[in-house]
């Protein structure tokens, strides 16, 4: 060996003894487009996580359904085939059904009260809970602000002016009744179908968060917003339980601080983004529509109709009456 090699092998050793060993890059599905609230959770969880495990693990999002529709990650993150996912909290209910809780319309009235149950004790019951039946583990919380109302055909202010339209939902069962609580049978389906049936008259319309009417630029294919609050979308943040516990005690720790300090990003990127959005989407041509009387007659038929037949699937009116009287609403009997 000459002299220059020996040099060369030398540097080589120490570099090796100094440069990081390759992060360990996971994949994390995302339902929705660029520009949305899932995307932000993900790029904070990202880089949160990078910065606590001083680069040794990463992540990289898949949007638009490339890994699946929601509720199939959720069954993948589950078997171990997949490492973490961002959905929508409807698509965890048919696997953990307490979750659900929060699905039932007008219980979450504002996006404190959303913070304030998934972030305290309501939350972390649910997700023992939802380790326990799904085989997830919810480590973060996005939110993404109250679903709206969009529909390609006629502006709508009341109940009655919902009928005779086709309304896309996603395949759950607190909100197909919901609908038909409001006089229409909606259309379950599948979120990665749901644009092309809008933009083909399969579906008249169908309902989601501003943050997501804006990143999928349903602004192409529908015309008509209504502001209708009726429930407050919360996408958790999953990792494949598997995974979880094969991570060393450090790692655990790491990936769960991250999942932390995504849900306070998330939180703040709602608040300072929704309003932009709104007007955003006036500016495309959007027309928003206030409903009529405060939303009074869909939440009296929503509420009284709806929330009892789902007791007994969410774990029993007291389940309810826990995220109630947590938010500091009276119980329901």
């Amino acid at each position: 060996m000459n002299r220059m090699t020996r040099l060369l092998t030398g540097t080589l050793t120490a570099l090796a003894l100094v440069l990081p060993a390759a992060a360990t890059e996971y994949r994390i599905a995302v339902g929705d487009g660029a520009g949305g609230t899932q995307e932000a959770l993900g790029k904070a969880f990202i880089a949160a996580l990078e910065e606590k495990s001083g680069g040794e693990m990463t992540g990289k999002l898949f949007l638009n359904g490339q890994l699946g529709d929601e509720q199939d990650t959720v069954t993948a993150a589950a078997t171990g085939t997949l490492d973490f996912s961002i959905v929508a909290i409807n698509n965890i209910t048919p696997f953990s059904p307490s979750v659900g809780t929060l699905t039932l319309p007008y219980v979450i009235l504002s996006q404190e009260d959303a913070e304030k149950v998934t972030q305290g004790e309501v939350g972390e019951k649910m997700i023992a809970q939802t380790i326990e039946d799904a085989g997830v583990r919810i480590i973060g919380w996005g939110y993404s602000g109250f679903r709206v109302l969009t529909n390609s055909k006629k502006p709508v202010s009341t109940v009655a002016d919902l009928q005779g339209l086709v309304i896309r939902v996603p395949k759950n069962e607190i909100m197909i009744e919901t609908y038909k609580s409001w006089g229409i049978n909606p259309t379950p389906m599948a979120w990665g179908e749901t644009f092309a049936a809008l933009q083909q008259k399969v579906v008249d319309g169908q309902d989601n968060p501003y943050m997501t009417v804006y990143s999928m630029k349903f602004d192409e294919v529908q015309k008509y917003i209504t502001d209708l609050r009726y429930i407050f979308s919360i996408e958790p943040l999953i990792i494949s339980e598997a995974l979880f516990e094969g991570l060393s005690d450090e790692q655990k720790s790491q990936v769960l601080e991250a999942g932390k300090a995504a849900t306070m990003a998330s939180a703040e990127f709602l608040r300072a983004e929704e309003a932009k959005i709104r007007e955003e989407l006036v500016a495309r041509g959007m027309e928003i529509t206030a409903p009529a009387d405060d939303e009074k007659e869909f939440i009296e038929k929503a509420t009284t109709t709806v929330w009892p037949k789902f007791y007994d699937q969410i774990g029993g009116v007291e389940v309810l009456n826990t995220v109630l009287t947590s938010l500091g609403r009276p119980a329901v009997e």
